[in-house]
């Protein structure tokens, strides 16, 4: 009963886009067929795009003991990236 209700609908849709489109003007659906199936075939949803913004919640107060110079370096840039985070508040 369902199917028969859906095709009728879609005959309706298919002429009422026939008289609304121009471009639709020679479309011409005499029947249309439903094929009834027991296989679902389920469909992957798309996880918005999106692009948070975070306020930098670090201070770049800490102290960095070390003698190794590569380390202190890379821990020197990790205070200026977070500084600059900071800024752009």
């Amino acid at each position: 009963m369902e199917l028969n209700y859906n095709k009728d609908l879609l005959k309706s849709v298919l002429t009422m886009l026939i008289e609304h489109d121009k471009e639709c003007s020679r479309l011409n659906a005499n029947s249309v067929v439903v094929f009834n199936s027991k296989y679902h075939t389920s469909t992957e949803k798309e996880l918005p795009l999106t692009d948070p913004k975070y306020d930098e919640l670090a201070q770049a107060d800490f102290i960095i003991q070390t003698d190794d110079s590569q380390i202190k370096e890379k821990f020197e840039n990790i205070k200026k990236y977070i500084l600059s985070n900071r800024e752009k508040r």
